[in-house]
């Protein structure tokens, strides 16, 4: 192993890399310090376990997502960004095989996301939402695309990479004794951005109606 210094910023970019080669399960702090060419317990100065680093990529993942997707003004309404932050996220996490295991559950290591929580939290209550009433649909529209970008990467581990067991003529086959479960391979298992973005504005039309605020 060579002497190679390194910090904090260095390892997670390193385990973001790796984790589209390996996957979560493959991704070891021993393999990570392989590939940078140190000897394992260095890594131990900067995280002290796995979900430690785990929690740092999905910070780092976070940052990428705001100067990317979401650089520029926020719209200006609390629908528009529900759905804007949301579609970023789930564009996010598309880059990173395992990229909602990876963000689910992560602690952020920083205080990056708290300005534009509070900017979003403070147009939903001057919308006309009380601040638990804000949390509670900002909590199930982001269960939401956790749940549906988890789904997502267990057929497509990656955009371009499909797992066998789920071509859509062969499963109709199998179910031709159940017609329309048959024909409902096409819609679960095909255009994942028209059925992301169409369920994001259902579970924002059921916020709209439980809370009653447009």
């Amino acid at each position: 192993m060579g002497t190679t210094k390194i910090d904090r910023a260095r390892v997670a970019d390193t385990a973001l890399r790796l984790l589209n080669e390996v996957g979560l399960d493959g991704l070891t702090l021993r393999a990570i310090a392989r590939e940078l060419d140190v000897k394992a317990p260095a890594l131990y100065w900067h995280f002290k376990d796995k979900q430690a680093l785990l929690d740092e990529m999905a910070t780092v993942m976070y940052r990428r997502m705001l100067e990317g997707d979401l650089a520029g003004p926020a719209p200006r309404t609390w629908q528009q960004q529900m759905v804007a932050y949301q579609s970023a996220l789930r564009g996010a996490l598309l880059r990173y095989r395992d990229g909602a295991k990876v963000y689910g559950g992560a602690r952020f290591t920083g205080t990056d996301h708290a300005e534009g929580l509070e900017r979003h939290l403070r147009t939903m209550v001057d919308a006309g939402f009380d601040l638990r009433q804000a949390v509670r649909a900002g909590m199930t529209v982001n269960a939401y695309t956790m749940g549906f970008v988890a789904e997502e990467q267990g057929v497509k581990p990656m955009p371009d990479e499909q797992r066998e067991g789920y071509d859509i003529a062969e499963r109709a086959a199998r179910m031709e004794c159940y017609p329309l479960a048959a024909a409902a391979g096409t819609e679960i298992f095909t255009d994942y951005d028209e059925r992301f973005e169409d369920g994001l504005w259902i579970v924002v039309a059921g916020i709209e109606a439980r809370y009653g605020v447009k």
